[in-house]
């Protein structure tokens, strides 16, 4: 097992005078602050302690990378790169009170370029893997977040994950290319626990493409703020949320593909503004255009837009999620939708959206928190206003290979794409996946 061979190794480095490595059996490296060194390794597999490096580190792919509790790249300083070369495998540590986990302070970068024969793939230490079994990918930047009164706000990652926020939109954490992050999520406390990949006040100068989350114990992937964009995302199984934001996200997304598992998942997407305060600023408004989400019976909802959020959602399939499709909740969001059953502010946009789930659309009923009270619009007017404008249906819908548009089907070429370069103008169809299979060959648990 992992801390048997943990143990080897770091026995064979104190007695070479390697610094900041322990026996595997506590947490005491997460406080040595090992700089730019530590690692260590044998016969192609290798030990990274816990602790913040300094230095440049490179991965390789001969290698595998065992992270014994949580790595820091940089202090929040230095510009420390670690690069990631096509085909590593890197392994977190399993523990309750100490999970393997990979964070990427403020300042440094990530440069992990794979590819789709060679992809890098973060996963368990476990023979048979479970949602849960480490941390995951954290990526703390320097681009805006709200909830503090006076710009520009920091906050601190969950489960000590490092300070993030600040006031560099173009900031850049680096480059994500083919990841693949499995089996992390680790829960520390009730209310901590790890994200697959958390997205923290990182910025629009970072390159996030063909990743995915597979089995997370919490969510696939979750934006803290900030304005980072995305392109081919697929989440699958994830336990809670596949696709969540808060605090801030300003960021664009194309091309997402979310599929649940057999009574695993809540909500496809969980979208908030700030609990606290919905009207922080700078407020939740992502863009997000072709979007695939699939749920299951004993899942919740598609989409719950709430806490104050703005969004703009063009081209999606929302199916088989038993609790509803869509939903909006609290006042502040709801004054975001509409004033009226035909008025809308611009806000909050759904375009080219199809609803197939037993329940399309979820109305609040809490007499006591009624967001609608003062309000003469409802989720499904909200929906269903300028339908003929807006391309919004609520109707049946059949995919091949469970997740894609079968030839032929009249989705594949009714989507409008937002005016913004990031946005492929080419894909005018409906949902994630059109003609062609961007997934194929690199994504698993699609099937």
């Amino acid at each position: 097992m992992f801390d048997a061979h943990l143990r080897t190794l770091c026995v064979a480095a104190i007695a070479a005078g390697a610094f900041g490595c322990d026996d595997g059996t506590d947490d005491a490296a997460a406080d040595m602050g090992t700089v730019g060194g530590g690692i260590t390794c044998e016969g192609g597999t290798c030990v990274v302690p816990a602790g913040n490096y300094t230095d440049d580190v490179t991965f390789e792919a001969a290698n595998t990378y065992y992270l014994d509790g949580k790595v820091f790249i940089g202090d929040g300083e230095s510009t420390t790169t670690l690069t990631i070369e096509a085909g590593t495998r890197i392994v977190g540590r399993t523990s309750a009170a100490a999970p393997g986990a990979l964070i990427i302070q403020r300042n440094a970068q990530i440069d992990a370029q794979g590819t789709a024969d060679a992809m890098i793939v973060m996963t368990s230490d476990q023979d048979t893997p479970a949602p849960g079994n480490w941390g995951g990918l954290i990526i703390n930047g320097n681009a805006p977040i709200n909830g503090c009164d006076t710009a520009p706000c920091t906050a601190n990652g969950e489960g000590d994950t490092g300070l993030y926020g600040g006031d560099d939109a173009g900031d850049s954490s680096g480059t994500l290319r083919y990841v693949r992050v499995e089996y992390a999520g680790t829960k520390l406390t009730e209310t901590s626990e790890f994200n697959g990949i958390a997205f923290q006040g990182v910025g629009a100068g970072t390159t996030v493409e063909y990743i995915q989350v597979h089995k997370n114990a919490d969510d696939g992937v979750e934006f803290f703020g900030g304005t980072v964009n995305a392109k081919y995302v697929v989440l699958t199984g994830c336990e809670d949320d596949s696709l969540d934001w808060t605090d801030g996200w300003v960021g664009k997304a194309q091309f997402v593909l979310v599929k649940q598992s057999d009574g695993a998942g809540d909500q496809g997407i969980e979208a908030d503004n700030n609990d606290s305060d919905n009207d922080y600023e700078p407020r939740s408004n992502p863009t997000i255009s072709n979007l695939t989400l699939i749920g299951e019976a004993e899942a919740d909802i598609g989409i719950l837009l709430r806490e104050g959020t703005r969004a703009s959602i063009y081209n999606a399939i929302v199916k088989g999620f038993g609790d509803g499709c869509l939903a909006i909740d609290q006042a502040a969001t709801f004054e975001l939708a509409c004033t009226d059953a035909t008025t809308l502010t611009g806000n909050l946009t759904l375009e080219g959206v199809v609803l197939d789930c037993p329940t399309a659309f979820v109305e609040p009923v809490d007499a006591d928190d009624n967001p609608l009270a003062g309000l003469a619009c409802s989720v499904e007017q909200f929906f269903s206003a300028d339908a003929d404008v807006k391309g919004n249906t609520v109707e049946a819908i059949s995919l091949d290979a469970g997740y894609r548009l079968p030839a032929g089907s009249m989705l594949l070429d009714l989507g409008a794409v937002p005016n913004d370069p990031f946005f492929d103008a080419g894909a005018t169809f409906i949902g994630a996946v059109g003609a062609d299979d961007w997934a194929a060959g690199w994504a698993i648990g699609l099937d």
